[in-house]
């Protein structure tokens, strides 16, 4: 192993290439108007829901084999199927008919299964490949700059993304484009919501690059590459490394509730932000004003996770939280934009939090298995989400077209919106009483405090 404490961490292949693969696979241009894309192709609030719990499922399904696949086929492998699977799922939404009925709904799933077996394959991989990478060139302890640098770019390219995402789904905006340009085309909202979908689609092919060119580490001398049953086996370790790990297992618990509901109203943001009356043109702005917050979050984390314990890191989260959701269920008109704000910057924190604990504390042959047993968690409780969500929905929708019989398409669906989203703020009280119970017993917070990087 070569040791160098002088050397910067980037000018490690797989450091750079990871930082790339994680910019091209995530910033995406239709996540400013990721819900009101799938009611534009003709699907309704509660088909989304389903749609995304689906989606959540499949990764629950996939996330723990994959991890094992990872820990002994390969990383690179897992992430250049990602790529592939990226530019078909992405491929397919390209062509899907609008309004297309049960055709529609079946592309979109067979859309969010590819999305789901692509998040699955990426999840962890990536991240061990990297930091195995800094660990053989004798960098460990730099993880945590690497985490630090890779969510503020991250976070830079998500400004241009949503951005662009939003005025390329604005009809005006991109007439008068087509005009300036000298392109003879009537554009309506049938052209523009495949705009963003075609130029993610090219950040697809640019994923599916970046995964080609990673280089897998050779194993050290005198051992092999463990076989799948070896990986079935470190997968069962794995499970028994977490559950006798009191501190990975609170990490993880508290993740996985603050991960399922933080990420199932932010899936539902652009839906939020047309109902506290904002304009569609104004949702790239404000997705550039999230990725903003994601220059200065990762920096902030990265303080408190070194200098505070993990109790106080999540009594910061938490406070956030609880104020953010409560705050929305207010829906005030222009002024609501503020907690939407602080609870994306919440998450963000939260990511980099359980990143850095787990890091520090799983073995380099166990790291990806553990990263997938946490995103297994995470979509368990994300899906669990997004499926109660859509039978709330689902149910109240009946009541609510009696209650207001004016209301029809997509002023309904704004008002099911609304009447709905109080679950969020409560059921998110509920289950961290619980796990605060739970804490207090283990007292796991208290004495724990990895350290590094």
């Amino acid at each position: 192993m070569k040791i160098s404490s002088h050397r910067s961490p980037f000018s490690v292949k797989n450091v750079r290439l990871f930082i790339a693969f994680r910019l091209f696979f995530t910033a995406r241009f239709y996540y400013p108007v990721f819900s009101i894309l799938f009611l534009d192709f003709g699907l309704s609030i509660s088909e989304f829901a389903l749609l995304n719990a689906i989606w959540a499922a499949v990764i629950v399904v996939a996330e723990v084999p994959s991890g094992a696949l990872a820990d002994t086929i390969g990383r690179r492998h897992l992430l250049v199927a990602t790529g592939a699977m990226m530019v078909a799922e992405l491929s397919l939404l390209c062509v899907a008919p609008r309004g297309g009925g049960t055709l529609l709904f079946g592309m979109f799933l067979v859309n969010r299964i590819l999305s789901g077996l692509a998040e699955a394959s990426a999840s962890g991989a990536d991240e061990a490949l990297a930091y195995d990478a800094l660990k053989h060139e004798g960098m460990e302890n730099q993880w945590g700059r690497v985490l630090e640098v890779q969510m503020r770019v991250q976070s830079l390219a998500f400004v241009g993304a949503m951005v662009s995402g939003g005025l390329m789904y604005d009809p005006e905006v991109m007439g008068r484009l087509f005009s300036f340009l000298g392109i003879d085309l009537v554009v309506t909202q049938g052209v523009t919501l495949r705009i963003p979908l075609v130029m993610t689609l090219i950040l697809g092919f640019l994923t599916l690059g970046c995964a080609l060119a990673m280089e897998e580490p050779l194993p050290r001398a005198g051992t092999e590459r463990p076989s799948i049953g070896d990986g079935f086996k470190m997968t069962c370790a794995a499970g028994r490394w977490i559950f006798a790990t009191p501190f990975a297992l609170a990490v993880i618990g508290a993740g996985l509730i603050f991960d399922g509901v933080m990420r199932m109203v932010i899936t539902l943001s652009s839906q939020y932000y047309r109902a506290i009356g904002l304009p569609e043109a104004s949702f790239g702005v404000i997705g550039a004003l999230v990725a903003a917050l994601g220059v200065v979050t990762p920096r902030l984390a990265r303080h408190l996770a070194e200098t505070h314990a993990p109790f106080f890191n999540l009594m910061v989260i938490f406070t956030a939280t609880t104020i953010s959701l409560i705050w929305m269920t207010f829906f005030s008109p222009f002024f609501g934009l503020f907690p939407a704000l602080f609870l994306f910057a919440a998450m963000g924190m939260g990511t980099f939090f359980i990143s850095h604990y787990l890091h520090h504390l799983a073995a380099s042959e166990i790291r990806a298995t553990v990263l997938s047993f946490k995103g297994l968690a995470y979509n368990m409780s994300y899906g669990l989400m997004g499926g109660l969500y859509a039978a709330i929905v689902a149910m109240r929708r009946g009541p609510l077209g009696r209650e207001y019989p004016h209301l029809t398409g997509l002023d309904l669906e704004d008002r099911l919106f609304m009447e709905t989203f109080g679950l969020f703020p409560q059921l998110f009280l509920v289950l961290m009483a619980f796990f605060m119970l739970g804490l207090l017993g283990k007292r796991v917070f208290f004495k724990e405090r990895p350290r590094g990087g």
